[in-house]
């Protein structure tokens, strides 16, 4: 279960974070995690449960956004969103496209005191 090692790194560079701003206590962690990233949301926020006990976060409030995949045509240039890692361009009907987001593992802000 990768999830366990990620929120363990997630919560390790925030606590970091925090203490470099004089912070005592962690009281949310906005996470940017993309469909294609191969993260198991509820896996990753049972780590969160677990791990924090016993940290500044504690308390605190996981928000998971999520990050839609979305590919580019090669031939046509078209930007659709996909559900597929390997997907047809709905313009031009080509099968090259290049995933340019959703493969995200953000940690996108935090709010602490």
């Amino acid at each position: 279960m990768h999830e366990l090692s990620l929120m363990d790194n997630v919560l390790e560079i925030a606590v970091r974070h925090a203490q470099e701003q004089s912070a005592t206590r962690i009281h949310a962690i906005t996470l940017r995690i993309g469909d294609m990233s191969g993260v198991s949301i509820d896996a990753l926020t049972f780590a969160f449960d677990v791990l924090a006990q016993d940290t500044m976060a504690a308390d605190a409030e996981l928000i998971v956004e999520r990050v839609a995949a979305r590919c580019k045509c090669a031939e046509c240039g078209h930007e659709f969103d996909t559900e597929y890692p390997m997907a047809t361009c709905p313009q031009c009907g080509a099968g090259r496209a290049t995933l340019i987001q959703g493969r995200e593992i953000e940690l996108a802000s935090m709010e602490v005191s």
